[in-house]
Order: structure tokens, then C-alpha cells, then sequence
């Protein structure tokens, strides 16, 4: 239970903090040294460019791959998260929503917050192992995202008569600084791990150190971003909440168990696959949203409520898992 507790203290903490900086700037009480989106840039550089590397190579390197069903679990992210979106778009659709509220809904019912969220709950509830089978999953999470998710926020909103070529998006993506990093994190655990070099004993308390912090400044620039607009759309935030804390994971683990995911490492990739496949709306999906002139309110409303939500669903994780 301290493991729960202590995930959902960093999750807590460092949105509070992050947000309480954030008005304390705006009140002119404090002075950042440079402006609020710059420090934000700033921290989620240093999380994603130190903090978050050192861990993935580590648990890469850690992981012993026997069993090839593990290789599928990047394209059973990729399902998921797709899979989410469209339930977003259906529950839009049938719903007769306006234009701008459907592109709202897919970017919400695909956004997931994985990597730092995730990251973390992975860590303290399946340890170095889990974190390492999490990250396998949401591999390609930044390719669908940037090349098919802002693509479609962009033709809700903005319209797609400027669209670049689609092999140009992804270009782009493969070529972001952040993903750079994150897949040549993977691809040196992986020839670490294929070499057979045992991994230092030291690299455990490493790591110990460095996922709770990474995700923690990035929860804090999370904060430091937060807008608390109007929050309503009862009835559209309950859809997406059953689709990020109900639909996704359930559909996600029976694909898992059809791959035989539960028959492997003690039923760790199932374990990873439904922490994975539960975690809330992705501040992503605001910015998506922002970006293209969708629905805000919407966006930041199903943002807001699902991460709160975290509060009763982790319990719930916690509980299944020691059922696994």
C-alpha cells in the first residue's frame, strides 16, 4: 500500500506545485528568470532529456527477452490507442456533435497519459520489469499522436487545406529531438541487453532515483500549464472516462490474453498492458486542441476529470493487479 500511496503523493504534489508556481508568477509574488513557457520548456527538456533516458536503457538492458509475443506489444499500443480515439469519434458522431467537438473527443479518447504517468505507476506497482515492457508498449505512442492524432485535430479545426504529405509528418516525428532521445534510449538497452553484459548493480538505485523525478518535472511543467477553464459537459466527460478507464483497458487485456500475454513472466506483460491501456486524457490532447481551434473547454474538462479520477482508479489497478 505505501506504493500507492506514494505514486499518488508525486502525482498530486507535483500538479499542485507546478500549478501553485504558476499563480504565484502571475501574481508577480515570485520572479521566474525567464518566462513561465520557457521555464516549462525547460524542465520538460531536462526530465526528457536526462531523467527519462537513464531509466529506459537501464530497464531495457535488465529485461530478458524469450518469448517473441513480447515483440508485439508496440503494435498492441498502437491498436489501443487508436482504438480509443475511435470510440471518441463514435460517441461524437452519435451524438451529434458539433464539428469541432468530434476532432475534441478522438484526440481525448486517444491521448493517454503514459509516459509520465504511466511511467511512474509502472515503476512503483511492477518494478524495473514492468517499466521496461510499459515502454515497449507505448514505443510508437508519438507517432500516432503527432502523425495521425494533430492531423485529425487539424482537420476538425483548422481544416486540412494546407496538410503536409503525410511522410513529411512523419519525418518530422522521427526527427523530434524527444523521440530521438527516447528511441536511441531503447535501441542502446536493447544492444546492451542483446550483448549480454550484466547490468551494474548500481543501475537499480539509479533508476529508483531517476523515474520518480523525471515524471515528477513533468508533472510540474503539467501544472505549470494548467488553465482551469470552464469545466462541464457532464455527459461527454462520462463517455470518455468509460472509454479511458473502461473500455480501453478491457479490450486491451483481451487482446493481451488472446496473444497469451498472461502465460509469460508471470502475467507481467498483461500486468503492464492494463496499467498502460488505463491511465487518464493526455495534456497533449489540450494542447491539440488549442492548437487547432477545437473545443477547449471540452478538452481541458476531460483532461481534468479523468486525471482527478486517478485517485479512485489507482486503488482499483492495485486491487487487479494482485489478482493477475
Amino acid at each position: 500500500m505505501n506504493k500507492l500511496y506514494f505514486t499518488i503523493a508525486i502525482i498530486l504534489s507535483g500538479l499542485t506545485i507546478g500549478y501553485v508556481l504558476q499563480l504565484l508568477v502571475q501574481a508577480r509574488l515570485i520572479k521566474l528568470p525567464v518566462q513561465t513557457l520557457v521555464f516549462r520548456r525547460g524542465i520538460q527538456k531536462v526530465a526528457l532529456w536526462f531523467f527519462t533516458p537513464v531509466p529506459i536503457v537501464g530497464a531495457i538492458w535488465l529485461i530478458r527477452i524469450v518469448d517473441l509475443r513480447v515483440a508485439a506489444l508496440p503494435f498492441l499500443g498502437v491498436a489501443i490507442l487508436l482504438t480509443g480515439g475511435l470510440l471518441g469519434w463514435i460517441v461524437g458522431r452519435i451524438g451529434g456533435r458539433s464539428k469541432k467537438q468530434i476532432g475534441t473527443l478522438y484526440c481525448c479518447g486517444s491521448f493517454s497519459n503514459i509516459a509520465s504517468m504511466g511511467s511512474l505507476v509502472s515503476y512503483f506497482f511492477l518494478g524495473e520489469r514492468g517499466f521496461a515492457l510499459l515502454t515497449l508498449f507505448k514505443m510508437f505512442e508519438e507517432v500516432v499522436y503527432y502523425g495521425i492524432g494533430f492531423p485529425i485535430a487539424k482537420y476538425y479545426g483548422a481544416g486540412l487545406g494546407d496538410d503536409e504529405p503525410f511522410p513529411e509528418r512523419l519525418r518530422k516525428v522521427f526527427t523530434d529531438p524527444f523521440v530521438l532521445v527516447a528511441t536511441g534510449a531503447l535501441l542502446i538497452g536493447a544492444l546492451l541487453n542483446f550483448s549480454g553484459i550484466p547490468r551494474p548493480a548500481f543501475y537499480e538505485t539509479v533508476n529508483a532515483v531517476f523515474i520518480p523525478t523525471g515524471v515528477f518535472l513533468l508533472l510540474v511543467s503539467i501544472g505549470l500549464g494548467i488553465r482551469f477553464r470552464r469545466v462541464g459537459y457532464f455527459r461527454e466527460v462520462l463517455f470518455v472516462s468509460g472509454i479511458k478507464f473502461v473500455a480501453m483497458p478491457v479490450l486491451a487485456c483481451m487482446a493481451a490474453i488472446l496473444l497469451g500475454m498472461q502465460t509469460i513472466y508471470d502475467g507481467l506483460p498483461l500486468k503492464a498492458i492494463l496499467l498502460a491501456s488505463s491511465m487518464p486524457v493526455a495534456f497533449n490532447s489540450v494542447v491539440a486542441c488549442s492548437l487547432y481551434d477545437l473545443d477547449l473547454d471540452l478538452a481541458n474538462s476531460c483532461w481534468l476529470v479523468t486525471t482527478g479520477g486517478m485517485v479512485l482508479v489507482l486503488p482499483c489497478l492495485y486491487y487487479l493487479l494482485g489478482r493477475i
